[in-house]
């Protein structure tokens, strides 16, 4: 027997291992099962084929492509005729076609390596043989070395075809009605549109971004068509649009930038801080109509702390206690937001913040919603409702309602995060007059306020995420801050001559070099440490040593903060120290410590204002040293309204120094430096340096708190 040549040699390795396992079966047994003769590879599928990345089309739906694709096929060789020792193998054979520029056809073949069943074989056309703007056809079938399968087209196969174009389509054109690149033009807040079109007329898409934001997409209506793209300014700080389009074949044109500016957020269309003068009985409208109030109204109540407003309203939860401008103020069918600050007398039955009347009932109510497994913050609209928070007595909070016409949902604000879930809402056709403190429901009204209000405003307009958190935002107040510079007889002053610090045995003032002398150029000039900010620091003996105020500083019941710099003496202490710490009746309302076995430093809280309760561990912080050098910069940052305590160090935290403190305990003792209560004594005592603490009412925002420690205050405007 002659052996094959080299292009026929895997047809003779198959050929020859069926015939020797034939000719093993012929001498089994009879009745033993054997393999069948060979059989034709199958006929390639229509979904198994792709051009490039785009699947098998022809016709009105034939793919485009912005580079000669290469074709690719899944080519299937039946198992059955299969033998132990034989290799499965199957390889394509392409071919493509078109009509040349002359009318004439063209046709190219191509035939791939052998490889197993089920493998995906491809073509990569020749670049330079495939010509622009054609419509080019292609099949495939399979090969086995011994029979062919029918063509991919054949039956109820499908031809596939494509169209190479090499031209990348024109850069887009920018227009807007409501956006100019030469003026102001547009607000923050209100959705404006860009019209954008490209002189080519196969574009389908538009990829565009704009300044800090993600990259969208916005698809033609039409082939070669043009898009509106909506966009909502968030800030009136320069910004731009850049586009650039994309055609039918995925190739990209140059990207236009189109820059424009808006003027800043319009003001509320009503506005009343409800800080009228005691005795009022009306409330003054910042903008937008008076509003009458009810005999249970009264002004001159305590204001949330931190905020513009000097004054709030107190309602009784009478059937007296609102206030109503007697008109519409929202148009219910746009879009519009409702924001004000409440503090609810009780939360053991459903209140309104501000309504508005719709026939019989009410078109939107903003208030707290009672329920059996705990009270809760509303906003409903129509037929939706979102609601979340916490709503607790005696506690302010500010909420902020609001409706967006262009999306259709529904947003609930409290304390300036969003809480619930933005929800699809279908706003009442009819509005009637705005209410404050009470809903309508039938011929009445109901759900009326127990509680002091303030700052009510009402909005034509989103109210974007700055606006909203500056709303909510209450501004700390210093309290005291002690740079440690001096002592006059064991006392060392506040900056604002407010409570000073008491030098207890063990505790002094360092100074640092005066600058008479330079050590380097003078013998006999004396080595000075340097203090840790400014010109002096406490230095605690770690035994004794301490400082305190006569009096509580630190509300700790309420939103604080504290911060102060510190640096231990000993790089690797022996025991816990603490830097900071106030009492209540019993033992710590908190302090903050280093704990050596777990290089940390900690804000630790008693479960309980007893003698001897345990202590837990809400956060803590890693670090690499006791601050040596110029120490550490710690601070200690609570907000009440979000019950989350933060501790910091050197100005950043993380999510374990991060926790949730529902209720601080209440704090009656003295602001102790360098010591914490410890049974029915004192203990814990620091042994290193001190200075620069700082205590504020409030709680500061995270960019605020790296400035502590630096010799002055932050800004916090």
């Amino acid at each position: 027997m002659k052996k094959p040549g080299a292009a026929a040699s895997w047809r003779y390795r198959r050929r020859l291992a069926v015939g020797s396992l034939l000719a093993a079966a012929a001498m089994t047994v009879p009745g033993t099962a054997h393999a069948l003769d060979n059989l034709p590879p199958r006929q390639p599928l229509v979904q198994d084929l792709q051009t490039g990345t785009k699947a098998c089309a022809a016709g009105e739906q034939k793919v485009y492509v912005g580079s000669v694709p290469t074709l690719s096929a899944v080519l299937y060789d039946p198992e059955e005729d299969n033998h132990e020792v034989e290799a499965n193998l199957v390889k394509g054979e392409f071919e493509a076609w078109w009509t040349d520029a002359e009318g004439v056809q063209q046709r190219r073949t191509y035939t791939t390596y052998e490889t197993s069943s089920g493998t995906r074989l491809q073509w990569r056309m020749p670049a330079d043989d495939i010509p622009a703007d054609t419509v080019i056809s292609w099949h495939v079938r399979a090969n086995d070395g011994i029979a062919v399968s029918p063509w991919s087209s054949e039956g109820d196969g499908a031809v596939c075809e494509f169209v190479y174009d090499d031209d990348s389509p024109a850069t887009p054109v920018v227009t807007s009605p409501d956006f100019a690149e030469d003026e102001l033009r547009g607000a923050v807040g209100e959705y404006g549109s860009f019209v954008v079109d490209s002189a080519s007329d196969d574009v389908v898409e538009y990829v565009y971004s704009f300044i800090g934001g993600p990259q969208r997409t916005a698809h033609a209506d039409e082939l070669g068509g043009p898009v509106t793209i909506r966009h909502l300014p968030l800030s009136n700080a320069p910004d731009y649009l850049r586009v650039r389009a994309i055609d039918r074949s995925g190739r990209s044109s140059a990207s236009t930038t189109y820059f424009f500016r808006v003027n800043a957020g319009r003001a509320p269309i009503a506005h009343w801080t409800l800080a009228d003068p005691a005795g009022s009985t009306t409330a003054t409208a910042q903008t937008g109509p008076a509003a009458r109030a009810g005999s249970g109204v009264t002004f001159g109540a305590a204001a949330p702390h931190g905020t513009s407003p000097t004054s709030s309203a107190e309602l009784d939860g009478s059937r007296h206690a609102f206030l109503t401008p007697d008109t519409k103020v929202a148009d219910l069918d746009g879009t519009f937001a409702v924001s004000a600050w409440a503090r609810p007398a009780r939360t053991d039955r459903t209140m309104t913040v501000a309504s508005q009347d719709a026939g019989r009932s009410t078109g939107f109510t903003l208030g707290l919603r009672s329920r059996d497994d705990g009270p809760e913050w509303s906003f409903t609209i129509g037929g939706t409702r979102i609601t979340g928070g916490a709503p607790e007595t005696g506690e302010w909070a500010h909420l902020l309602g609001l409706y967006d016409a262009e999306t259709g949902q529904a947003q609930l604000y409290v304390n300036g995060r969003e809480v619930g879930t933005p929800t699809e809402a279908k706003p009442t056709a009819t509005s009637g007059a705005f209410q404050i403190g009470r809903a309508r429901h039938g011929n009445g009204y109901r759900a009326r306020w127990h509680g002091e209000l303030s700052d009510i405003r009402a909005y034509d307009r989103v109210v974007v995420p700055d606006e909203r958190t500056e709303l909510a935002h209450r501004r700390p107040t210093l309290l005291g801050h002690w740079s440690l510079e001096t002592a006059t007889d064991g006392v060392s002053p506040e900056q604002n001559s407010k409570a000073p610090l008491t030098l207890g045995p063990g505790a002094s003032i360092h100074r640092g070099p005066d600058g008479s002398c330079i050590p380097d150029l003078d013998p006999e000039c004396p080595v000075v440490p340097y203090a840790l900010v400014g010109d002096g620091h406490l230095q605690l003996d770690g035994t004794t040593g301490y400082a305190a105020t006569a009096d509580t500083v630190l509300d700790t019941s309420d939103s604080f903060t504290v911060g102060v710099v510190v640096r231990l003496a000993d790089a690797e202490p022996e025991r816990p120290m603490t830097v900071l710490s106030q009492a209540g009746k019993h033992t710590d309302a908190f302090k903050v410590r280093y704990d050596p076995s777990v290089h940390a430093w900690q804000l630790v809280i008693p479960q309980n204002d007893e003698a001897g309760a345990p202590e837990t561990v809400v956060s803590q912080i890693v670090a690499a040293d006791g601050g040596e050098g110029f120490g550490h910069h710690l601070a200690v940052v609570y907000d009440d309204a979000t019950d989350q305590v933060k501790l910091y160090l050197d100005g950043y935290t993380n999510a374990g120094a991060t926790a949730t403190l529902p209720d601080g305990l209440p704090s009656t003792g003295a602001l102790q430096v360098g010591r914490a209560a410890v049974g029915d004594g004192w203990g814990e005592y620091l042994r290193g340096d001190v200075d620069e603490i700082q205590a504020y009412a409030g709680a500061l925002r995270d960019q605020d708190v790296p400035h502590l420690g630096s010799g002055g205050d932050p800004c916090l405007c």
